[in-house]
């Protein structure tokens, strides 16, 4: 949770993507790169597996823009039959969107997946995704956001788009520590679709570095019967461009 209705700065504390579904509404500082890493492990049935390290790289380019990597986290087995491999590169860009009112804040990502990953795991062909995340603060450390996400898959001839909405209700316990409850749901085009209650939390080690947490349960029978995650993050500023370089006098 950071000021609400303006753009990050390399003083504003760390925001992730990360451990909920609902990405952040903040972009990076400009000149900054963030690292955020995570590892899974969910079960559906008799099925077990596991994955990461589920890496997003964001690179601060310019006030309130962002360039964003997911790179490539591989899918193995525990117990069961399912499919292992890796997943797509997926490059992204996120605009925040300043001089909204102060308690609110709302970008733009789009993105494209890359068929660089296992057709099993990740699909075939190119799959761009266009991707609103909001939030709103309450106050008192109280927050509710959210996010509307469509996914495209031109190759695929049974389910060309999936729409996924979140919402989420989070609660800043202390000046480190903060709190979520989130409910997402995916509906494809065509089948059924998935529903899923996530809770956890991430703690701030310092201002630029996080530890997150999360379990997720399925609520139906599409979906998982329970996702279990662990999260670390790090940024650092004054890295990039003009944020690099000293101010010169004359």
């Amino acid at each position: 949770m950071a000021a609400a209705g303006e753009c990050p700065s390399p003083q504003s504390e760390i925001a992730t993507d990360r451990p909920d579904v609902t990405n952040s509404s903040l972009v990076v500082p400009a000149g900054s790169i963030q690292i955020e890493n995570g590892l899974n492990t969910s079960g559906e049935s008799t099925a077990k597996s596991f994955d990461g390290s589920n890496s997003r790289l964001r690179f601060g380019i310019a006030p309130c823009f962002e360039v964003l990597v997911d790179v490539p986290s591989y899918v193995g087995r525990l117990a069961g039959t399912i499919d292992t491999g890796f997943t797509n590169v997926t490059p992204g860009v996120k605009w925040q969107v300043s001089g909204l009112p102060e308690p609110a804040n709302l970008s733009v990502v789009a993105g494209v997946g890359l068929p660089t990953g296992t057709p099993a795991i990740s699909g075939a062909g190119l799959q761009p995704y266009l991707q609103v995340p909001w939030s709103y603060e309450l106050g008192g450390g109280w927050g509710i956001s959210g996010m509307f996400t469509s996914f495209f898959r031109p190759s695929d001839l049974a389910n060309h788009q999936t729409s996924e909405a979140t919402f989420v209700i989070e609660r800043k316990v202390s000046d480190k520590l903060a709190l979520f409850a989130e409910y997402v749901s995916d509906t494809p085009s065509r089948g059924a679709g998935t529903a899923l209650l996530n809770v956890g939390g991430g703690y701030l080690l310092n201002r630029t570095e996080q530890i997150d947490f999360h379990l997720a349960f399925g609520l139906n029978r599409n979906s998982p019967d329970y996702i279990v995650g662990i999260g670390y993050s790090y940024r650092w500023d004054n890295v990039i461009g003009t944020a690099a370089r000293p101010l010169l006098r004359h």
